[in-house]
C-alpha cells in the first residue's frame, strides 16, 4: 500500500475499480501521470525563458546548436532531426532567428547548394545564460523528489523511453 497522498490519477483509478471491477486499469496510472506531469510542467519550464524573451522552440534550437560544440554550427537537416520538427517549420523558425540575429547563416564548404546554421555571438551568450536558468528551474521542480527515487525514476523513464523508440516503427507499420 502506497504511504503518499492521492493524487488526481489515484481518483481516476478507483472511479475505474468501481465502475469495472473486472478490468485492470493499472497500466492507465503511471500512463495517466505522465500525461498529467507533462501538462503541468511545461508552463513551469516555459517560465524561465519568458524573462529572456524566449519561447520554448527558441531555446530548443539555440540550446542544440550549443550542445553541439564549437563551432556551434550544424545543417538545417542536423537541426531539424534533432528537434523532431519539419522541414518546413525549421525554415520559419530558422528566419526568426536570424532577425533576432541569435543565428547567422553560412555557406556550406562541403555542399555549395546549402547554408549552415549556426550561433552567432549574441546568440551563444544568451543561451549560455538562459540555459543556467533552465537547469535550475528544473533542479527547484525536482527539489521535492528524494534523490535515489529521482534516480529510479530516471532509469525507469528511460526504460520506457527506449521501449517505445524501438516499437514506434513496429507500431505505424500495423
Amino acid at each position: 500500500m502506497s504511504t503518499r497522498p492521492p493524487d488526481a490519477v489515484d481518483v481516476i483509478l478507483e472511479q475505474w475499480r468501481r465502475e469495472r471491477p473486472d478490468l485492470d486499469a493499472s497500466p492507465m496510472g503511471p500512463i495517466g501521470r505522465l500525461k498529467r506531469c507533462t501538462l503541468l510542467l511545461e508552463p513551469r519550464i516555459e517560465a524561465a525563458f519568458t524573462p529572456f524573451g524566449l519561447a520554448r522552440w527558441q531555446f530548443d534550437m539555440l540550446a542544440t546548436l550549443r550542445r553541439s560544440g564549437a563551432p556551434f554550427c550544424l545543417s538545417p537537416t542536423a537541426l531539424f532531426s534533432a528537434l523532431m520538427i519539419t522541414s518546413g517549420t525549421m525554415t520559419h523558425r530558422l528566419k526568426l532567428l536570424e532577425a533576432s540575429e541569435l543565428i547567422v547563416r553560412l555557406p556550406n564548404p562541403d555542399d555549395a547548394r546549402s547554408m549552415l546554421v549556426q550561433l552567432s555571438e549574441k546568440g551563444l551568450a544568451l543561451i549560455d545564460q538562459v540555459v543556467e536558468v533552465h537547469v535550475e528551474n528544473e533542479r527547484q521542480i525536482l527539489a521535492a523528489i528524494p534523490e535515489k527515487t529521482l534516480q529510479e525514476l530516471d532509469n525507469a523513464l528511460s526504460m520506457l523511453m527506449l521501449s517505445l523508440e524501438e516499437s514506434g516503427g513496429k507500431q505505424q507499420n500495423r
